[in-house]
């Protein structure tokens, strides 16, 4: 797998309405965190400049839009990402799509969105897709990194079977992390993050066992203790 350093394999997600917030808590985490996504809701609070922000405290940042858009769109979109230290970004994995995100790239690293974490078995099936869950995020993996995603985001159920699949170059990134003693609020696919770094998670996403724990920066610390 492509080497992650120990204290990045962790990227917690700053689901926060501001920046203030967001920078706020990234502050109480970099002692212990320095990979961190901002999502959509934070993006449209805060633009461009929550991202700066993070870059600027020497932090790595995901940004996590899920472009899926006509490829003229999604090529102008991703262009945006110039002059910003984007490292991860994200498109829905539809080849077109993910094409024109990586010729539009630059710097940062495309990674393609397979099936949501969200989505279940009946979900698919209302879809009209025939085949089961890892059959479909296979068949995008696959098609994305074909078109020139850089890695994939799956779930941890299906990452073991991915990367037996695609190989050791793709980053394989894996939202819908639990602990074990975390709840799985609006997730159906999830794992511990030691399973799924066992997988071959380059990198896992966790948002609210940290973001809402009473102490955010010992939840942290239990993980990366974890996978390490």
């Amino acid at each position: 797998m492509p080497e992650t350093h120990a204290d990045e394999r962790l990227i917690v997600a700053l689901d926060v309405p501001t920046a203030a917030e967001a920078l706020e808590l990234a502050d109480r985490l970099a002692p212990h965190v320095r990979f961190f996504k901002v999502g959509l809701q934070l993006f449209l609070s805060a633009g461009f400049a929550v991202c700066d922000a993070l870059a600027k405290r020497g932090l790595k940042v995901m940004l996590d839009l899920k472009f899926h858009d006509i490829p003229q769109t999604v090529a102008l979109a991703t262009g945006q990402f110039a002059g910003h230290d984007i490292a991860l970004a994200t498109v829905h994995g539809y080849p077109q799509v993910v094409e024109a995100a990586a010729k539009a790239k630059g710097g940062t690293k495309i990674l393609a969105v397979t099936v949501l974490t969200s989505l279940g078995h009946d979900e698919l099936q209302q879809s009209g897709f025939a085949g089961s869950l890892a059959d479909l995020v296979r068949l995008r993996a696959v098609t994305s990194l074909s078109a020139g995603a850089d890695g994939i985001v799956c779930s941890p159920l299906e990452t073991a079977l991915l990367r037996k699949n695609l190989g050791t170059k793709p980053l394989i990134v894996t939202p819908g992390i639990r602990p074990l003693d975390s709840t799985r609020d609006d997730q159906t696919r999830t794992a511990t993050p030691l399973a799924a770094v066992s997988a071959g998670a380059n990198h896992i996403v966790v948002g609210r066992p940290i973001t809402k724990a009473l102490d955010p920066a010992a939840a942290a610390k239990a993980i990366l203790e974890e996978i390490r």
